[in-house]
C-alpha cells in the first residue's frame, strides 16, 4: 500500500468510527423517545435496560451506516482539500479517482458488512427488542405509594397513606380496602402507623400495621328469602381492634413474564432473505388459490343465464391450475393403497377351502330381462336376512319371466340335457315426442312470459345478494394477501437497497468534500443532513407507492439509491474538472453568460432583414 493510500484511509477511518457511534447514539435516542412512557416507572433493572438498548442499537445499524459514510467522507475530503493535500496529490500526477480508490474498496467492505447485518443481525435484534418491549409494556408500574392518594396497582386492593417518611418504609395513617370478594367496600383496615417492605425476592408485599381497627360488613347467618323484608335479615358489622397485625399481598403481577418469541417472528422486519423467500412463495400461492377458486366457482353463481358461458383464465392462474393439478395427480399419494401384497405374506396366507357340496352346486342363470338394479344384490354376502329375502325374490322373479317346456323322455340311459331358459323380451318404450323449433320456442316463451310469484322474486334477490357477498369477500381476501405479498417483497429488496446505499452515499460525500474544501463538522454536517433527509423522504415515499401498487416494488425501493447514485456520479464529474459549484463567483459568471445571451437575442430580433 502506498503512502497516499495510507494518508487517505487514515483521514477517513477516524471520522467514520466517531460519526458512526454518534449517529447510532442519535438514532437510538430517537427510537427510545417513542417508548419513553412505556419504560419509565416500571422498576426495570439495569440488565433489562441494557438488553433493550443494545438490541435497538443493532436495529439502527442499516440506517446509521450510510449516514456515517456520507458524513465521514465529507469530513475526510473536506480536510484534505482545506489543507491543500488533495491539491498536492493531483499535482503529483494522481487523479482524483485513484485517490478515491482505497476508500472505495473500504466502502465495498462496509457494504458487505451492512448486508450481513441486514440479513442476519437486524432480524434477530428486532425480534429480541420488540418482544422485550412488549413484555415491558405488559408489566405493571412499580409500587409507588403517594401521600394523600389511593394506590390501585395491586389487584383488588386499594391503599391510601396520608404521610410517607423519607426512608420509604414507615407510613402514617394507613387505610386498606380489600375488594377480593367482589362485594364492595365491606372489608376495611385502618391503622395509625405501619411499615411496608417487600419479601421473598420482591414477590410479596408485607404490611406491619399498628394501633388500628378492622371493619367487616356482611350478611346475617340466616338465609334471605325472596320477597322478604330487609329489616328481618339485617346485615352485620364486626369491628376488631389490634395493636399489631401483618398483611401480605401478592406482587406476582408486578413481575415481568417473557412471552414466547414465536408470536413475533412472523413480522417482516424479523425475517431474513431465505425466510422472506418462503413467505413470498406461500403468500403467492394463497393469492393464486383465491383467484383460481373464484374462477372455478363462477358457474355456480348463475342458475340459468350465463351458466354455460366460458371465461378465459389469465395465464398465471391457468399455469397455477396446471401446476396444482399435476401435484394432486402424483402417484405417491395412492402408492400405499395400490401397493401389492408381499410374496412372503401371500405364501403364508392359506388358500380358501371349498367344500365338495358347494363345488357341485351351480348358480341359476339369470334372465336377461332382470332389472339391472338387482344385479348389485347378488354381490353382497348372504349373511343377513335381507340378503336372503332379496335372493328369493330374484328367483321368483326369474321363474315368472321364464317359459317352461315339457321335457322329452329318452329311454336311453344317456344324461339328461340341461333345461333351456328363454328370456322374455321386454316391452318397447314409447318414442319420445320431439317438438319442432316453433313449438319449442312457443313453450319457452310461455314459461318466460308468465309472471313470477313473490317467492321467486325473493329467491332471486337472495341469490344475487349471496353472490355479491361472495365476490366481495373473495376480492377482499385477494387484496389482503396481495398487500401482504407486497410488504414481504419490499422487505426483501430493502435488505439489498439499504446495503447499496453506502456506495451511493460515498459517491456523493467524497466528491462533494473535494469540491467544498472545508473540513470540520460545520458545513459537512449540514450537507450530510440535507442529503440524508432527501434519501429518507425518497425511501419512505417509494415504499408507500410500492405498497399501494402505484409503483412497481423494485422501482419504489431502489428509487432513492438510483437517484443518489446518479447525483454522486454528477458530483464526481464536477470534482474531476475542479468545478466551483459552491462559490459565488461561479454562479455570478453563469448569470452574466445568461444575460449576454438574452441581450444578443434581442438585438438579433430588432434587426430586420432588408
Amino acid at each position: 500500500m502506498k503512502r497516499i493510500d495510507k494518508l487517505v484511509l487514515g483521514a477517513f477511518i477516524g471520522p467514520f468510527l466517531i460519526t458512526f457511534l454518534v449517529v447510532v447514539f442519535i438514532l437510538l435516542n430517537v427510537n427510545m423517545l417513542k417508548y419513553f412512557d412505556d419504560i419509565i416507572g416500571k422498576g426495570l433493572d439495569y440488565w433489562t435496560l441494557g438488553q433493550l438498548f443494545f438490541h435497538f442499537a443493532v436495529f439502527t445499524v442499516p440506517t446509521a451506516l450510510p449516514l456515517a459514510v456520507l458524513l465521514s467522507s465529507l469530513i475526510a475530503f473536506g480536510n484534505l482539500g482545506e489543507h491543500f493535500e488533495l491539491t498536492a496529490i493531483k499535482a503529483s500526477g494522481v487523479s482524483l479517482v485513484r485517490a478515491l480508490l482505497p476508500i472505495f474498496i473500504f466502502v465495498l467492505g462496509l457494504t458487505v458488512v451492512a448486508f450481513y447485518a441486514n440479513n442476519d443481525l437486524v432480524p434477530k435484534a428486532a425480534l429480541e427488542a420488540y418482544s422485550l418491549l412488549y413484555d415491558i409494556k405488559q408489566k405493571k408500574p412499580a409500587l409507588d405509594l403517594r401521600e394523600g392518594a389511593f394506590y390501585n396497582g395491586i389487584n383488588d386492593i386499594s391503599i391510601k397513606v396520608n404521610k410517607k417518611f423519607p426512608d420509604g418504609i414507615t407510613l402514617k395513617d394507613v387505610i386498606v380496602y380489600d375488594h377480593r370478594k367482589n362485594d364492595g367496600n365491606k372489608e376495611v383496615t385502618i391503622a395509625d402507623s405501619g411499615r411496608m417492605q417487600t419479601i421473598l425476592n420482591e414477590r410479596y408485599l408485607k404490611f406491619e400495621l399498628f394501633n388500628g381497627f378492622n371493619y367487616t360488613e356482611g350478611a346475617s347467618n340466616e338465609r334471605e328469602v325472596v320477597g322478604q323484608k330487609r329489616n328481618k335479615n339485617p346485615e352485620t358489622l364486626s369491628r376488631s381492634k389490634f395493636d399489631k397485625t401483618q398483611v401480605v399481598f401478592d406482587l406476582s403481577s408486578f413481575q415481568m413474564d417473557r412471552t414466547d418469541k414465536k408470536w413475533f417472528q412472523n413480522n417482516r422486519i424479523m425475517r431474513n432473505l431465505s425466510q422472506l423467500d418462503g413467505d413470498i412463495d406461500s403468500v403467492s400461492r394463497e393469492v393464486m388459490g383465491q383467484r383460481l377458486t373464484h374462477y372455478l366457482y363462477r358457474p355456480s353463481y348463475f342458475s340459468f343465464y350465463f351458466r354455460k358461458d366460458t371465461l378465459i383464465m389469465p395465464r398465471e392462474v391457468l399455469n397455477y391450475k396446471r401446476y396444482r393439478d399435476s401435484i394432486n395427480s402424483l402417484p405417491y399419494r395412492d402408492k400405499m393403497k395400490l401397493e401389492p401384497q408381499p410374496v412372503a405374506q401371500q405364501a403364508a396366507t392359506p388358500p380358501p377351502v371349498i367344500k365338495k357340496e358347494e363345488s357341485k352346486k351351480e348358480e341359476p342363470k339369470k334372465a336377461e330381462s332382470q332389472p339391472v338394479a338387482r344385479k348389485a344384490d347378488t354381490d353382497k354376502k348372504p349373511n343377513t336376512h335381507k340378503t336372503a329375502v332379496k335372493r328369493r325374490d330374484d328367483r321368483d322373479f326369474a321363474k315368472l319371466n321364464t317359459v317352461k317346456k315339457k321335457p322329452v323322455r329318452n329311454r336311453s340311459r344317456s344324461k339328461p340335457k340341461p333345461k333351456k331358459v328363454t328370456p322374455v323380451i321386454p316391452a318397447v318404450p314409447p318414442k319420445k315426442i320431439i317438438l319442432s323449433d316453433s313449438a319449442f320456442q312457443a313453450k319457452v316463451d310461455s314459461i318466460f312470459l308468465k309472471e313470477p310469484a313473490q317467492d321467486v322474486w325473493q329467491g332471486a334477490a337472495n341469490m344475487a345478494r349471496q353472490v355479491k357477498s361472495q365476490v366481495q369477500n373473495a376480492n377482499t381476501s385477494i387484496d389482503n394477501y396481495t398487500t401482504e405479498l407486497r410488504i414481504f417483497e419490499i422487505q426483501w429488496h430493502k435488505i439489498f437497497a439499504s446495503s447499496f446505499a453506502c456506495i451511493a452515499m460515498f459517491l456523493i460525500g467524497a466528491p462533494l468534500g473535494a469540491i467544498i474544501k472545508r473540513g470540520g463538522l460545520g458545513v459537512p454536517f449540514l450537507v450530510s443532513i440535507l442529503f440524508f433527509i432527501v434519501y429518507y423522504v425518497l425511501t419512505m415515499q417509494g415504499e408507500k407507492l410500492a405498497k399501494q401498487g402505484s409503483l412497481s416494488i423494485p422501482a419504489g425501493v431502489w428509487m432513492a439509491d438510483v437517484l443518489l447514485f446518479i447525483t454522486g456520479m454528477f458530483f464526481l464529474r464536477q470534482a474531476r474538472i475542479d468545478a466551483r459549484l459552491f462559490e459565488a463567483d461561479f454562479y455570478s459568471v453563469a448569470a452574466d453568460k445568461v444575460k449576454r445571451w438574452f441581450t444578443q437575442k434581442r438585438k438579433q430580433n430588432k434587426v430586420q432583414p432588408v
